[in-house]
């Protein structure tokens, strides 16, 4: 078990003697945060780097007890269970398994508001409070039953189509296949106590509805010409279609999704489409499962002559942000998204943006951009390949080495940016831990596809020159890669000519390809040798060289 968003580990040591030494504002912090979150377990006796508790360690009984009421005392609308679980190894540990709170918001009792955000908790700021208790009456939307429609009201061929498309899925367990229909409609949480709820009139309720929820999800699809003046529109208003059908008919009734870009590929020709199906899908499945429910709003698809918009009404669940979309994922429509994943219509949780990731980058496109505004969210692709040749590069690699998603999407923004340093693929992919980046490169070093120079953050990746010259890759020369005594003498013969200068004007003339960072840490080193002499300081400094 790995420490995460819904797992955290303490040592055994938390515990101190007399019970009264323990620091139970921290474990009420805890559970606070994951309590505000998606839940979670808090597991005592096993170390942060730790797969099992001690072999033979006890814990005591009474500690289950203890720490039942010591949270209770310092915490408000948290519901935990606590109990002393057996490892594989024979070791005790206490579990404290910490339950979400679906409507109200957990606190410390002296006023504090904390949430789980993957591996960490993360205090809640003032003006995030009222945003996180909008966000309880969203997580609770899919289970409300407020239209008590019966359950025997439903539309019969789409109850049909969705229990055949279950029982066919290779992602649904044989025990849950041998439930009857009512059974599976249970299970789904379509209906409850006798009614539909407000998931199930989505997915299989009649039309009329349908429409009384209000705010069933609605939407449109715009194309505007290079002057930016609509010249297509479609829309999907009337409340007929479940998500499903609304998925299926987006994608089929558009033929702009059909149109692409043909390119070289050795002895013949390859079309790479303007916007792959698998990123349309992911990101209309994103806008139909992620959105807020319980707020008006359409969705649009806004086709532009350079770009596609998905806008999304609704803001980011509190904890994500366009910056960690990548790597963090808080369900706000749990159920509906389990049902998107059982049908096989969505990939598991939190890898929808790795595999946009993965195909935008294996065609040579740029990432997705992700904006949040005042009411909505905005996701842009762009239609223009950066670069024709990495499309074959990362091809070639993959089709030797059989790459791993992580290791395409490293290839592909390298490739992009001809050399990165760890800090900024760290920034790219949004990674925390300090050896995240190797994790994702996974053995790209090793295949020697890419090579690396310098240390810690301000090591630096490329692909390896020798593998484009055997693909005969005819990529574009670069100074990103300059080596240091060539940069020196490149600093050098500017000064020569236009000494005294400042650092910004030496930068844009020997190249921006370079990082102004290497160009400052350079000038630092020659000063330290004194090759150059400095006039004034920070933002009114000149340098030239050392008479």
């Amino acid at each position: 078990m790995i420490e995460g968003q819904e797992i955290d580990k303490k040592s055994i040591l938390f515990f101190k003697e007399p019970l009264r030494n323990t620091d139970w504002a921290e474990l009420a912090k805890d559970c606070v945060s994951f309590a505000n979150a998606n839940g979670g377990k808090i597991l005592i006796g096993i170390e942060d780097d730790a797969k099992f508790p001690y072999k033979g360690q006890k814990i005591k009984r009474d500690y289950v007890e203890v720490i039942f009421l010591k949270v209770s005392q310092l915490t408000m609308n948290v519901s935990l269970i606590p109990s002393i679980q057996i490892a594989e190894n024979g070791g005790e540990y206490l579990e404290v398994k910490v339950n979400r709170n679906v409507q109200t918001v957990a606190c410390t009792t002296d006023g504090r508001y904390y949430m789980r955000i993957s591996d960490q908790c993360k205090p809640i700021l003032a003006d995030e409070i009222v945003r996180l208790t909008a966000d309880r009456n969203a997580y609770v939307w899919e289970e409300q039953t407020n239209r008590k429609v019966v359950r025997t009201n439903i539309d019969l061929e789409k109850s049909k189509v969705f229990l055949n498309q279950i029982r066919k899925s290779p992602r649904v367990t044989p025990f849950v296949k041998e439930k009857s229909d009512e059974e599976l409609l249970d299970h789904y949480f379509f209906t409850k106590n006798g009614y539909l709820t407000n998931l199930g009139i989505l997915w299989i309720g009649h039309r009329q509805d349908r429409a009384m929820l209000l705010h069933a999800p609605l939407v449109q699809f715009i194309k505007y010409d290079g002057d930016e003046k609509k010249v297509n529109k479609i829309r999907w208003d009337d409340y007929s279609l479940n998500p499903f059908e609304l998925l299926e008919e987006i994608q089929n009734s558009i033929p702009d999704w059909k149109e692409g870009i043909e390119i070289s590929d050795g002895l013949y020709r390859k079309i790479i489409p303007n916007y792959d199906m698998k990123v349309i899908r992911e990101l209309i499945i994103n806008a139909l499962v992620h959105r807020v429910y319980n707020m008006r709003g359409d969705v649009f698809i806004n086709l532009y002559s350079d770009h596609l918009e998905i806008h999304n009404p609704g803001l980011l669940p509190l904890g994500v942000t366009p910056q960690n979309i990548i790597s963090q994922s808080i369900r706000r429509n749990r159920q509906l998204a389990q049902v998107f994943y059982d049908l096989g219509l969505m990939e598991s949780e939190g890898s929808g943006y790795d595999l946009m990731y993965e195909v935008l980058l294996s065609n040579g496109k740029g990432l997705p951009q992700v904006l949040e505004v005042d009411d909505r969210v905005i996701v842009s692709v762009s239609r223009r390949i950066v670069k024709e040749e990495i499309i074959q590069l990362v091809q070639k690699a993959n089709e030797e080495y059989q790459l791993r998603q992580k290791e395409i999407i490293c290839l592909g923004l390298i490739a992009q940016h001809n050399i990165l340093s760890a800090l900024e693929l760290s920034n790219l992919l949004n990674i925390k831990e300090p050896n995240g980046v190797r994790h994702w490169m996974g053995k790209l070093l090793e295949f020697e596809l890419i090579k690396s120079s310098g240390k810690t953050k301000a090591t630096g990746y490329f692909v390896n020159p020798d593998y484009l010259k055997r693909l005969n890759f005819k990529g574009k020369t670069t100074l990103k890669k300059i080596e240091p005594h060539r940069l020196r003498e490149l600093i050098i013969q500017d000064l020569k000519i236009y000494q005294p200068t400042e650092i910004s004007n030496i930068h844009e003339r020997i190249g921006k390809e370079i990082s102004l960072r290497r160009v400052r840490q350079m000038i630092d080193i020659m000063l330290k040798d004194k090759t150059l002499h400095k006039q004034n300081d920070k933002r009114w400094a000149k340098y030239s060289i050392n008479q």
